[in-house]
């Protein structure tokens, strides 16, 4: 049986390197987080006891999240936790330090993979010593195999440390890839007791030993799965008797991109994939396409997600075409509270392996953390996303993805100083 007890934070990250899991399938991984924080006296809330399970996004289907938790079994995850589980990734796990006075603090880690391949040749450092992925199509490419590794560091150092005066919640959070993990679990009612949350990220940019204390205003976000449905007719002999569902798409594809700019603030857009599973001489009677928008603020993606509607409802009218739209992930923004980035700036401080530290960036990209953030600060706590540089050789979602192992330690120690400090 697989298990993550007696191994070193880099030997946990390197395992669950080898053995990715893309969003909502992270079977094994919650599994074993599971089993080495129950050893350690946390309370678990593990599955549709974490998030929403209703309300998730981008699920994938039966037959593949069967097919993962199989998977996870045959790899030696521990049964009774993968039984919990009832097919649903997730954990929170909650434990009380000392008089248990003090305040409770929740620290976020997301686990899951891409789905996409990894680089099998020597000049990429996983491969060429042995725990490059072995799931074809999946591939930690986002560092979240070290956001978890952090997550069971931070309970091992308080653990081993003297913790501290407060409970200490630990969200190890699915499928963030695509922002479809922290919208449900943001609906699952872990946060109403929060005083201070804090998000972790290795890489981003930064060398190892930097730590930006607070990044905000990430874009929201939102994707859009469409579906156009038309009807089929030999494209030669009766190409009237069809209802071409890829020219609906092609006008669809047009037109999102035409979407005006909003005054108020940035907004994006972006056509990420078309398929129609069509013969060349065949009216094509199906196609879809994944598309994303963007904005500063959370109006501004709605007004990008109510347009980019509008033009797909029309694109299908125009070429006679049903059509059928469902969201596949979400995400929001935020600003990070001033005392929380104090208080990661004076703990990384105290840090000696901190070289560094930057005060404030702006996220640039999109983070479905930006829901549980916004949970807390909704309640009355306090927040902030840290960055915990990783001296990574390549970019985050590249093939050659990689992180500087020695930042492992930083996120624990920096977390863990910061946790004292409140």
């Amino acid at each position: 049986m697989a298990q993550l007890t007696d191994r070193s934070l880099t030997e946990i990250r390197r395992d669950l390197h080898t053995y990715p899991e893309a969003g909502w399938k992270e079977f094994r991984t919650t599994a074993l987080v599971a089993e080495e924080l129950d050893e350690r006296d946390f309370d678990l809330r593990l599955g549709p006891e974490a998030v929403n399970a209703d309300g998730r996004l981008g699920v994938p289907g039966d037959d593949e999240l069967s097919a993962a938790e199989e998977r996870a079994r045959d790899l030696g995850a521990p049964e009774r936790y993968l039984d919990r589980l009832e097919g649903v990734s997730g954990l929170v796990a909650t434990k009380q330090y000392g008089d248990g006075t003090g305040p409770t603090v929740g620290v976020r880690v997301d686990m899951d993979a891409l789905k996409r391949q990894e680089a099998t040749d020597d000049d990429h450092r996983p491969a060429r010593e042995g725990f490059g992925s072995k799931h074809p199509g999946e591939m930690h490419a986002c560092g979240h195999d070290g956001h978890t590794a952090i997550g069971v560091g931070i309970a091992r150092e308080l653990d081993a440390n003297g913790g501290f005066d407060g409970t200490l919640k630990l969200f190890f959070q699915p499928a963030e890839e695509g922002g479809r993990g922290g919208k449900p679990m943001s609906e699952a009612d872990h946060f109403s007791d929060i005083d201070h949350m804090l998000a972790l990220h290795l890489g981003l940019g930064e060398a190892t030993g930097t730590v930006v204390a607070g990044y905000d205003n990430p874009l929201s976000n939102a994707k859009l799965d469409v579906t156009f449905l038309g009807e089929p007719a030999h494209a030669g002999g009766a190409p009237n008797e069809g209802r071409n569902a890829m020219q609906a798409l092609a006008a669809a594809v047009q037109n999102l991109y035409a979407i005006p700019r909003h005054a108020d603030g940035a907004t994006r857009i972006n056509v990420g994939q078309v398929h129609s599973p069509n013969a060349q001489n065949v009216i094509s009677e199906e196609a879809r396409l994944r598309v994303e928008v963007r904005g500063e603020t959370a109006e501004l993606n709605e007004y990008m997600l109510e347009k980019a509607r509008r033009v797909v409802e029309h694109a299908a009218a125009m070429h006679d075409c049903e059509f059928e739209t469902s969201l596949y992930g979400k995400t929001t923004t935020f600003e990070n509270d001033a005392e929380m980035v104090d208080a990661v700036k004076a703990a990384a401080a105290g840090v000696d392996s901190v070289d560094e530290i930057k005060d404030r960036k702006p996220f640039g990209g999109s983070e479905d953390a930006s829901y549980l953030i916004r949970e807390v600060q909704r309640n009355g706590g306090t927040a902030s996303y840290v960055g915990v540089g990783a001296s990574n050789p390549a970019g985050h979602h590249t093939a050659y993805f990689d992180i500087d192992e020695d930042a492992l330690d930083i996120g624990v120690d920096v977390t863990c100083e910061t946790i004292r400090g409140l």
